[in-house]
Order: structure tokens, then C-alpha cells, then sequence
């Protein structure tokens, strides 16, 4: 499980151990760590060329000690001091002591630059200077590892509204912090500075916690046990949207997949073990409800949300029934069950009334608690919140998702995990990483450089990727 920390909590956090070390201590810590993920990063050391960008901040002490042990091993190091006035004395006068050197611009031969402009009290894009001396950076396609976070990403929300630092890896100190997750940030590494955070209420599966709380079915089980999932999707226009979603509850592992629908020709072509009726009054009893995905807006269609949302079973309104939602919250009004809202950016603004902005993570809170329900906005990022609760990211690191149809099948693997019994927000999360996995295994087959993918194809390498999980 990935925590990830707001700047308050890692200052709170830091506070009683900066009040009772010898002053510097901590960073002196947080940098030692920093200097032997560059050590890594390099490979060899001595001989190599390094240049510290250095704000006026702890960041800019941090890649200035960095640097500094890196010079006694044999690197050659210089900095740029963007505020020579207000950096870090201290480490300056170490940084110097060793051999670094003060220059104005990159040196030619620089194997490798530090962030230290800003950490993460910092806001909005680069200044000038730093973006100039970047900008030689990016072009002459040196490395750069970043000091806690990169520069010019805001750290809650991972918004970059002007120039940033585009890095290849970012060491950040004591916690994860949300931009660790909704930025690029390249291959990020933990530093322990003993902090003993606590677990918070921001967080993200790792492949273990989706294996742990995968429904496997036991000695005693039976198809029933194992969850039936009630699939409301499809209409003569969107046939595919029922195939989609079904194949996806089949192949998450329920136990029975019950269709309601126009489509089940459609369905049991492909899927001869779903059990299809053609209307939600016939389809018999389960243990969820997806309802949407290319089910269309007419009276039908509403007649089904209404039927779903009458139930009391866990929800899952996507696509076409979102549409309805957001023309009639009040369905929602008397509702006891689990119900899961899963908008991408436009449906999110239809039912919010404005759109998610750059602070995705907080807006996907205000709407789950406006609504009393759970909220997953679809993205590179997804974000899940729970009605006063949790919220879970899952950064897939790729946009082989973004597909017509990939909705559809997210939507019939969570549906799959609610109906085993799993709570909301995990099945949301647990859902989103496998997603992904199989997303990513569908662009890189057949062989390791990535092609464009399809939502086909997605639910066909569906059981891979679980399988390279459990």
C-alpha cells in the first residue's frame, strides 16, 4: 500500500524531529539518501560531471549537500545558485569546502543535474532563470534527478501551468506526496528520514494489496457464492457496450453474469455462459448492478437506472445512465446500498455542474460527498473517493486505456468485485489497477514496443493480467 502525505502532515511530521536534533541533521540525512540514488543513477562516481540548480529553499540545501558527498567520491561538481542571497549557508560552505565549484551556466560536459530549485512549499511554474537553464537540459537530453518533487509541479495537485522540471527520477524525503502519483515524475525513490507517518487517507494499491483482496473462490464455494453481477448495458446502437461489459464481469471471476437487455443475442455469441433475459424484470436475483454503457437515454434506459437504483444491491451507473443521474440526482435520495459513479471529465461536469479543474483530487471528494456516494474519475490518473472517506489513486503510467469501449469493461470488473462482496472504494481501486495491467499487456503484444490497442483487445488480455497479479 502506497501512502501519499500532504505538505502540512509531512511538516507536522518533521517538526518534533527538527526540534530535537542538532540544527541540520535531518537534512544532512535526507541528502545522503539523495546522493546514493545519484550514485546510482550514474553507475560509476569518480570521474563523472554533476550540476546542482539551487533554489533558496531546503531543497536547494538538499542538492547542495548532495552534491557535496558526491564530490568526495570522486564526481566533479558544480551549482548554479539561482538566489545567491538566500541559499543554504551551511551546505554551501561544505558544497565549497570539497571542491564544488559556483558557476553561472551548465557546463558542457554535465552528466547529470539536480533539482533543488523548489520543494514543497513551492507554487506555480518556473521563474525565467530556471526555466532557461532547463530548457539546455532538456535539449541536451542530460538526466535530471529531482529533489522531493519536480519543479514547477504543484505538489497536491500535480498541475504544471507553465514550465516544469521533466525528470528521471525524484527522491522525495519521510512520505509520498499526492504530485508522487498525479505528476510525472519519472521513477520515484523513498527516502526513510524516520518521520513515522502514519497511515493516511490518500493512498494506492500496489499488485499485492489487488492480490490480497481478489475474491478466489474456496472449497465451499459455488457459482452463487462467488457473486452474480447484473449487467444492464447495450441497445441496439451500442451492441458492443454489452459485450464488452459482460466479458469483463465473466473474466473478473463472478461466479454468475446475468445480461438485461436488447443485446443478448449479441452477448451470447461471444459469451454462451451469461445468462441473458431481455428486460431487468425477468433477470432474476444478484448480488450487483451495472447499469449504462451504451444503454442509451430514452424511457427504457431510465426505467432501468430507476429499477437498479431501487434495489438493494451495490450500484455501478456509468456512461448513458450517468447522463440520466445527472438530470435526476434525486434517485439517489433514498439510496442504502453502495452506489458507484464512474464520470470521465465531461459526465463528471454534467453531474457537478462545472469541470473536475486541476484539483481532480478534490474535486472528486467534493462531488462523492455532495452525492453520498462513490466517485471514480476516469484519467491517466484515476482518482476513487469514498462520501467522507478514502480517496485512491492509480496511475496507470500510460494512456492505452484511452479507448472507445475500455469504460465498458472497467465498469464490468468492478461490478464483478462488488458483487463478491468487496467494499466500494477497494473494489473501484482493485478494478482501475488490473485495468491498466491488462491495457498495458494488450499494447505490448506481440512483442515489447507498445502499438495501439482496442477495448477487444484489453478485455482479451484481461485474464493475463490478473493472472501476472494473483
Amino acid at each position: 500500500m502506497r501512502y501519499f502525505y500532504t505538505a502540512d502532515e509531512i511538516r507536522s511530521a518533521e517538526a518534533p524531529l527538527l526540534a530535537s536534533q542538532h540544527p541540520g541533521t535531518l537534512m544532512r540525512r535526507a541528502a545522503f539518501g539523495l546522493a546514493n540514488v545519484i550514485a546510482r543513477e550514474l553507475g560509476t562516481v569518480t570521474g563523472r560531471t554533476l550540476c546542482a540548480v539551487v533554489g533558496s529553499g531546503d531543497n536547494g540545501g538538499d542538492a547542495l549537500w548532495a552534491a557535496t558527498f558526491l564530490r568526495r567520491r570522486g564526481a566533479s561538481a558544480t551549482a548554479i545558485l539561482l538566489d545567491p542571497e538566500r541559499v543554504h549557508s551551511e551546505a554551501l560552505a561544505a558544497f565549497r569546502r570539497a571542491g564544488g565549484r559556483v558557476v553561472e551556466s551548465l557546463p558542457a560536459a554535465t552528466d547529470l543535474v539536480i533539482d533543488g530549485v523548489v520543494g514543497i512549499s513551492g507554487s506555480g511554474p518556473l521563474r525565467p532563470p530556471a526555466a532557461e537553464i532547463f530548457d539546455v537540459v532538456a535539449k541536451a537530453g542530460i538526466p535530471v534527478v529531482a529533489v522531493d518533487l519536480p519543479s514547477g509541479v504543484d505538489v497536491q495537485t500535480g498541475a504544471a501551468d507553465g514550465p516544469h522540471v521533466a525528470p528521471a527520477v525524484t527522491v522525495t524525503f519521510g512520505g509520498l506526496k499526492p504530485v508522487h502519483a498525479l505528476a510525472a515524475c519519472g521513477r520515484i525513490e523513498l527516502i526513510d528520514i524516520g518521520l513515522g507517518l502514519p497511515p493516511s487517507a490518500m493512498v494506492g494499491f500496489d499488485a499485492d494489496d489487488v492480490a490480497a483482496r481478489w475474491p478466489l473462490p474456496g472449497p465451499d464455494d459455488d457459482k452463487y457464492t462467488q457473486g452474480v453481477t447484473g449487467v444492464m448495458a447495450g441497445s441496439a446502437t451500442y451492441p458492443g457496450a454489452a459485450v464488452l461489459c459482460t466479458g469483463a464481469a465473466v473474466a473478473a471471476t463472478s461466479g454468475m453474469v446475468r445480461y438485461a437487455g436488447s443485446a443478448g443475442q449479441q452477448v451470447l455469441s461471444r459469451w454462451p455462459e451469461v445468462i441473458a433475459t431481455p428486460g431487468h424484470t425477468m433477470a432474476g436475483r444478484v448480488q450487483s448492478w451495472i447499469v449504462g454503457p451504451g444503454l442509451g437515454t430514452d424511457e427504457s434506459a431510465a426505467a432501468a437506472l430507476c429499477f437498479a437504483l431501487d434495489s438493494d444491491v451495490p450500484v455501478i451507473v456509468d456512461a448513458d445512465a450517468l447522463t440520466l443521474l445527472a438530470a435526476h440526482p434525486d434517485l439517489l435520495a433514498n439510496r442504502r446500498a453502495p452506489t458507484l459513479l464512474t464520470p470521465h471529465a465531461g459526465e463528471f461536469e454534467r453531474l457537478a455542474g462545472s469541470p473536475p479543474g486541476v484539483d481532480r483530487v478534490g474535486a472528486t471528494r467534493r462531488l462523492a460527498d455532495q452525492l453520498g456516494v462513490t466517485v471514480l474519475l476516469k484519467g491517466n490518473v484515476t482518482v476513487i473517493a469514498e462520501p467522507e472517506g478514502a480517496v485512491y489513486l492509480n496511475a496507470a503510467g500510460q494512456s492505452w486505456a484511452a479507448t472507445a469501449g475500455s469504460g465498458d469493461v472497467l465498469s464490468g470488473i468492478i461490478g464483478a468485485l462488488l458483487a463478491a462482496g468487496l467494499p466500494s472504494g477497494e473494489a473501484a481501486a482493485a478494478a482501475a489497477f488490473v485495468h491498466a495491467r491488462a491495457a498495458d499487456l494488450s499494447a505490448r503484444e506481440p512483442g515489447p514496443a507498445p502499438v495501439p490497442t482496442s477495448a477487444s483487445r484489453i478485455l482479451a488480455h484481461l485474464r493475463a493480467g490478473l493472472g501476472s497479479i494473483l
